[in-house]
């Protein structure tokens, strides 16, 4: 791959790649604070959480996290 193309995308890129880490660090941390799931167990949101860029941390906050 061209390098000029790759320097092109790298101010969109490290935006993005951020926002996922901020998200799938807040996902982690309420997992891991949290014991009550709407669906599924701990070890299973920790896994989608982190093997499932964007959809997994947004997937737990809207069908996993249970009630305060």
């Amino acid at each position: 791959m061209n390098t000029s193309i790759m320097t092109e995308y790298i101010p969109f890129l490290i935006p993005v790649i951020l926002l996922e880490l901020v998200l799938m660090v807040t996902a982690l941390v309420h997992v891991l604070r949290h014991k009550n799931y709407r669906f599924g167990n701990r070890v299973l949101w920790v896994l989608v959480v982190v093997l499932i860029q964007f959809l997994g941390p947004a997937a737990y906050f809207v069908f996993g996290r249970g009630d305060e």
